[in-house]
């Protein structure tokens, strides 16, 4: 069944609404390019809103607003309900890394007058669209002494970029006729961060550019060439999100997979009045992109032991609790959808596609190849689903990924369902996603955050 675009019904306070939500997330957008960013900067917004560090608490009641921080790579808002949490809780999760390069642990070197950063995409990427573009580097260095040290060079308007080069078209006729995944081999995303030799450096001095950069570094931030062995410092694109279109309808932006869906999340919990029905979580997590492994990946289990640690401040926690509260919670997998593009029209089902601007996408199944590794909500939750968006008049579509047998992916969703609760995927489309510009809808975000409100509310 075809829906309508939003834009269509829209009214101007629904408008007006959407510009103001359209603008506070791009300010989270742009302040959060790496996970540690994004949940400095959630926290930052949940603290105002009067959430309190879990660890801290001796006891909730009905109302109370906690976060757990977890290794400062993935966040956990609750809203504790007037339910016994063996009912359940309403959780809306979404992942907070997107696809980048990584700088390695020895990375730095000088080849022919040029100094080198050395890098490790991260996640599914076209390697040939991170060449020539204005990079950043955004991230931190642990020093010995346990200090940490913040990175962001590339932001601000008077600040030095980087990047990758590519070979100029004159000379590009081997490498023209190459496939397009290596057009950009891995190892070629070597980043150019100099080319001015150290002034006072010795005549034996073998690297004198490199030399140069270490000094610099030095001087700004007191690093050692031996400190990038215990450094995370991720290479991103440059710049701040922008309106998108003439009409201004759209946004592009570095890293809304999946931060659009992170942020939609967060204004819906913020926007809980009192004490829900049933405790309410908002869930960040990290490593989706390569697989939700690692301590801060939704494969660990920092999300199941938060539940533990909320249920024994109720005074009602036991093992059995936990698994039967675990069991019973209702989730929403909030992670973006493939928006159909036209110009691709031939990889779409356009039945079951996504379309910018119709609202917020719910994905029964993800996965590929007969829905390998997908979760595949089952029907009695979506007709839940469907009851709590009509009656709350939200705008929504269902979508595949693309046509069966031209690709697919993954959430988080499967990992949740382990528990035995009911999950779907749910999210906004994006043109271009993985690029390092991505493009979604304003109204897309506006209907998702109304979803997400709703869900948190009302769902039984």
């Amino acid at each position: 069944m075809e829906r309508k675009n939003a834009w269509k019904i829209y009214g101007d306070a629904d408008c007006a609404a959407l510009e103001a939500l359209s603008k506070r997330y791009r300010a989270f957008l742009d302040a959060g390019k790496t996970e540690r960013e994004c949940v400095r900067e959630a926290l930052k917004l949940a603290k105002a809103r009067g959430f309190e560090d879990m660890r801290r608490a001796t006891s909730v009641r009905p109302g109370d607003r906690l976060y757990m921080d977890w290794m400062g790579k993935a966040l956990m808002l609750f809203v504790v309900g007037k339910a016994p949490m063996t009912e359940g809780l309403n959780i809306v999760g979404a992942h907070i890394d997107s696809p980048r390069m990584d700088v390695k642990q020895n990375p730095l070197y000088e080849e022919d007058d040029l100094a080198y950063l050395d890098t490790h995409y991260y996640g599914g990427i076209k390697k040939y669209q991170w060449v020539t573009l204005p990079l950043a580097l955004h991230g931190v260095v642990a020093k010995k002494d346990g200090a940490l040290v913040d990175i962001v060079i590339g932001e601000d308007d008077d600040d030095p970029v980087v990047g990758v080069s590519d070979l100029l078209i004159h000379l590009a006729a081997e490498q023209m006729g190459k496939k397009a995944s290596v057009v950009i081999e891995g190892e070629q995303l070597n980043v150019i961060v100099g080319g001015r030799p150290q002034k006072d450096a010795d005549e034996k001095e073998k690297a004198p550019v490199k030399a140069a950069i270490l000094a610099i570094l030095k001087e700004k931030y007191d690093i050692e060439e031996e400190d990038f062995l215990s450094a995370e410092i991720e290479v991103v694109p440059a710049g701040r999100s922008r309106d998108f279109g003439l009409d201004r309808s759209m946004i592009i932006g570095y890293g809304h997979d999946d931060r659009v869906c992170a942020y939609a999340q967060l204004e819906a919990i913020f926007g809980l009045e009192g004490a829900p029905e049933h405790t309410c979580l908002c869930l960040l997590s990290d490593k989706e992109e390569i697989g939700s492994v690692g301590a801060t990946g939704m494969q660990a289990r920092y999300f199941e032991n938060a539940v533990a640690e909320l249920m024994n401040l109720a005074g009602d926690y036991s093992e059995l609790k936990l698994r039967r509260a675990l069991a019973a919670c209702r989730m929403l997998s909030c992670d973006v959808s493939a928006g159909y593009d036209p110009n691709f029209a031939s990889c779409f089902e356009k039945k079951n596609a996504a379309y910018l601007g119709r609202g917020v996408c719910f994905n029964k199944f993800t996965g590929s190849r007969g829905k390998s590794g997908s979760n595949d909500a089952n029907a009695e939750f979506i007709g839940r689903l469907r009851r709590v968006m009509d009656d709350t008049g939200v705008n929504f579509q269902t979508a595949e990924l693309g046509k069966v047998d031209v690709g697919g992916g993954g959430t988080i969703a499967y990992i949740c369902a382990l528990y035995g609760m009911e999950v779907i995927d749910s999210g906004v489309a994006v043109l271009s996603m993985h690029a390092p510009w991505e493009i979604i809808s304003k109204a897309d975000l506006y209907e998702a955050t109304r979803a997400y409100a709703a869900f948190l509310a009302k769902c039984r």
